[in-house]
């Protein structure tokens, strides 16, 4: 009985070397499981297209929602700390620091909203081809790493540059930086450069 059993083991161990491997099957656009290279081998590579007919009024926001509160205004209470505000949503104190210098701010006025993937850099990498719902949609996404609370002026120092050209003053954040960013041009099936995955890559060794 012990001699067949040895004999089937050896057998199974036999096939399974034999076997070919299995390739996992590329995740669809949209479907953000995975460490962060993972996602970032998926993405497709692609040169960056023409700003031509681009227009921040073609991505609508800040969408309004219930209790008279706008996006804006919700990420603000999402990442401050004892934010208070009044009937109409918009906050009158809070504390906000922010990532990507690590500053920190008590007036809602000298900190903006930061598309992670900014609304141009979208155009340019795929968004030019979508409708204005899905436009919407991305402009307004919380429930991925979109939307950051983070320095005015640095957040115009970012405008609409991809990491090749331009990355956070605060060193220690480019590994999440590289990762949000992947993550959401992952769900949105947003194509990048060479030079962008080269530079998101070497910001990922920094995890």
């Amino acid at each position: 009985m012990m001699r067949s059993r040895w004999v089937f083991m050896v057998l199974l161990a036999f096939v399974s070397a034999c076997a070919p491997p299995v390739e996992p099957a590329p995740a669809e656009p949209g479907v953000d499981a995975g460490p962060p290279r993972q996602l970032l081998d998926q993405l497709v590579i692609a040169e960056r297209g023409s700003m031509d007919g681009y227009d921040r009024e073609q991505y609508p926001h800040w969408s309004a929602h219930d209790g008279n509160c706008n996006t804006r205004e919700l990420v603000l209470k999402r990442d401050g700390e004892n934010v208070q505000a009044g009937p109409d949503c918009a906050p009158d104190s809070g504390k906000w620091v922010s990532p990507y210098d690590g500053e920190t701010w008590t007036k809602a006025s000298d900190v903006d909203i930061d598309h992670m993937v900014p609304l141009g850099h979208s155009w340019v990498s795929g968004a030019r081809s979508w409708t204005e719902e899905r436009r919407e949609e991305f402009a307004n996404d919380m429930d991925r790493p979109q939307l950051l609370t983070v320095t005015d002026n640095v957040n115009q120092q970012k405008s609409d540059k991809a990491p090749d050209e331009w990355k956070p003053p605060l060193v220690s954040y480019w590994c999440t930086y590289a990762g949000d960013w992947i993550e959401v041009k992952h769900h949105y099936g947003l194509t990048v450069t060479e030079r962008e995955k080269t530079a998101l890559s070497e910001m990922l060794n920094r995890c």
